[in-house]
């Protein structure tokens, strides 16, 4: 399943963009409950690309139940999981899922994690929902209709200095990533207000698009961490620049007066 391209069809087997959104909320509040059932008894089972990135039973249980719902609502469709990665539909419509996006904080009790389910017609990304679990706030978008929390209407900030910015970010996983992060991080701490790292990336993205951050960056994420994040920030008005191999694989979304700013630091 590719990452998103610059346009979208709006419809594919009688299911429009925003009939995508209300799946994903459905398919994401489900996990969401789920995983806010079991909060006090987590257990790791496993790691996955290092040592310091961990799986819980939760992030399994939650991808069952995210997968249970869309393949009733979308039998034909694709799906691509973080934890049971790709299953290839015949339809046009496919399905990005990350669901447990803050599984450090979770086993630590932290109270940061998230559900993010992105939906695609032809490989673009049209819909998209993520849950801020612990919250219970569910922010949606579907393409060319704007973004949601909770139903309502949101929208970036019009912070125009980032010097007065807030800006939220993330580290990778390996020691080798985090060396390269830690000198960005000097770069962009002395001319903001001041930096975030809360340890959800999904989150990081809805709360830019909601205005409780002007701005994000982060490296070498996964398709599954940013594509419902990504589109939400998109239709709330945020400038986003997708990773990709030609700009290092580097995510920069930001409201539309400090992109650059931001982007010139961070890179």
């Amino acid at each position: 399943m590719s990452e998103p391209k610059s346009t979208a069809r709006a419809t594919s087997g009688g299911l429009q963009a925003g009939d995508l959104e209300a799946i994903a909320i459905e398919a994401a509040s489900a996990a969401a409950r789920a995983i806010r059932a079991e909060t006090g008894a987590i257990r790791a089972i496993r790691t996955k690309s290092t040592p310091t990135d961990p799986v819980t039973h939760l992030d399994l249980e939650a991808e069952r139940v995210i997968r249970g719902v869309l393949v009733q609502r979308t039998p034909d469709a694709s799906i691509l999981g973080e934890e049971d990665g790709d299953t290839t539909g015949s339809s046009a419509i496919g399905w990005v899922i990350d669901p447990i996006d803050g599984t450090v904080n979770l086993t630590y009790g932290l109270p940061v994690i998230s559900v993010s389910v992105a939906g695609t017609i032809d490989g673009t990304v049209v819909a998209g929902c993520v849950v801020d679990i612990l919250r219970d706030e569910v922010f949606s978008a579907s393409a060319a209709a704007g973004a949601r929390l909770d139903a309502s209407p949101i929208a970036v900030t019009g912070a125009d200095d980032l010097a007065a910015s807030l800006i939220g970010t993330g580290f990778a996983y390996s020691s080798e990533g985090r060396a390269l992060e830690a000198e960005y991080f000097s770069h962009i701490l002395p001319v903001a207000r001041d930096v975030r790292c809360v340890g959800s990336a999904a989150l990081n993205l809805c709360w830019t698009a909601v205005g409780r951050l002007d701005g994000f960056y982060q490296r070498n994420m996964q398709y599954w961490d940013y594509a419902a994040g990504a589109l939400i920030a998109a239709e709330a008005g945020a400038r986003v620049q997708a990773p990709a191999p030609h700009n290092g694989r580097l995510m920069v979304v930001a409201n539309p007066r400090i992109f650059a700013a931001l982007k010139g630091v961070v890179a």
